[in-house]
């Protein structure tokens, strides 16, 4: 067998064996097969695709490359939840105790903010005390005893993956379908997990710009869940516009809490029900209907809040950021606004600039060494739909000494549109996909 061969196979569209797939992974990975040589596989990916199989055995190949994690130790089925990254995407600090709440475990492994998407685990860490580090040992007891963990990445899933996606990222492969799919489940897989409920953004702060890309991406992730015997729905959301009222760590921690205690923005609140449904349906709890319904309760009726501070203990985190907040999380006292140039509306936000312009802040990364800022971040005073008035605040920028105030401000200028007349509101839930 000859690398050579099966990039010939796949530039001729043709469809690649078990035995082809494996040869070329295993073979980068082992350093056997050269980068120049797997970048051209990689290319005659991007332009030829793989079909249901070819995407099921690449899924399959590179969550086995590293750790299988066994969840058997933790009692019930098992549902994980993953979103393909936003602007103010928290929904994890809300899904989870909500879900936990309920007896549904949560036994979720986190990622860290890159790019203009944040990352959970960083939002946790604004948390004084809160360890994001914990033995199997400790995780499998505390998803036991409270139903619920959240951890950083720490175990060694799919390294294939992590190897391939530096390549893609090096050679203008990573917007392929296939290769993202099969990129997101392998490390889904690899946790271990049941069944997935996964939020596929949508948007100009998503990695999916419109509606049917999405589509395709939420069929390819649900097609290689159910090929491994895994269920799967995926919620096709809006991100044409920053989720919540808050993006940047600490701050972002400060609305979940707020939405736990009942005064969350609308949007945010639907998705978070919904997700949490899903989850509690996969789970086996009830009817989705019927678990919209107790997702609904427990977050009015302040279990939810109370299974979110039992987290916050477990993990060793200070439990009065529950009560107080402001006073707990690290939060810029200073601050600078971003205002409207105009009378009108706001008819339209590039979010991903907006990411962009709160990690000059500091509140991102661009390289996974670089260091951030919990105390920094943007709130977003008017949202699309919205009336400005000539010299209103927009957006509130939250700084440190150490904030790129002007390239943010810049960004921020050319990612809000003021128009003249009325737009629609957008909705949150796009579609499902099961």
């Amino acid at each position: 067998m000859r690398p050579y061969d099966i990039i010939l196979k796949k530039r001729n569209g043709e469809t690649l064996n078990k035995e082809e797939i494996e040869y070329m992974v295993m073979g980068y990975v082992n350093k056997d097969i050269p980068d120049y040589q797997m970048s051209a596989f990689l290319m005659a990916i991007f332009f030829k695709h793989l079909n249901n199989e070819e995407r099921a055995i690449l899924t399959e190949i590179m969550a086995k490359s590293g750790d299988m994690l066994d969840l058997s130790k933790i009692e019930g089925k098992k549902v994980d939840k993953h979103s393909t990254g936003g602007v103010g995407d928290k929904t994890t600090l809300v899904v989870a105790p909500i879900v936990a709440s309920l007896g549904v475990p949560v036994a979720k492994m986190s990622g860290r903010a890159l790019g203009h998407t944040g990352g959970t685990i960083d939002k946790l860490e604004s948390i004084p005390g809160f360890k994001t580090s914990l033995t199997l040992d400790e995780f499998f007891e505390n998803v036991n005893k409270y139903k619920i963990a959240v951890v950083g990445q720490t175990a060694n899933l799919a390294p294939a993956d992590k190897k391939i996606y530096a390549l893609r990222d090096a050679t203008a492969t990573v917007d392929e379908v296939s290769l993202i799919a099969s990129s997101i489940m392998s490390k889904k897989l690899a946790g271990g997990a049941d069944a997935f409920v996964l939020d596929v953004k949508v948007g100009s702060g998503a990695f999916m710009k419109d509606i049917d890309s999405a589509r395709e991406l939420a069929n390819a992730m649900v097609g290689i869940a159910k090929s491994h015997n895994k269920e799967a729905v995926a919620v096709l959301t809006n991100m044409d516009e920053p989720l919540g009222f808050f993006a940047g760590n600490s701050l972002e921690v400060l609305e979940a809490i707020e939405t736990l205690k009942g005064n969350g923005d609308k949007k945010f609140v639907e998705l978070c029900l919904t997700l949490s449904a899903w989850m509690c349906y996969l789970a086996g709890k009830d009817s989705y209907e019927k678990c919209y319904k107790l997702a609904y309760d427990s977050l009015n009726n302040g279990d939810a809040l109370n299974k979110f501070k039992e987290f916050i203990i477990a993990q060793g985190g200070n439990p009065d950021v529950v009560q107080k907040p402001k006073d707990i999380l690290p939060i810029s006292n200073n601050f600078v606004e971003f205002k409207a140039n105009k009378d009108g509306y706001i008819s339209k936000i590039n979010t991903e600039k907006v990411g962009v312009a709160c990690n000059y802040l500091g509140a991102g990364r661009v390289k996974k060494e670089d260091k951030i800022d919990h105390s920094v971040g943007l709130e977003f005073l008017k949202k699309i739909g919205d009336k400005v008035s000539k010299g209103e605040t927009i957006v509130k920028l939250y700084i440190s000494e150490n904030s790129d105030v002007e390239s943010a401000l810049n960004l921020l200028n050319d990612a809000y549109t003021i128009g003249d007349s009325d737009v629609q509101k957008l909705d949150i839930i796009l579609d499902i996909v099961k």
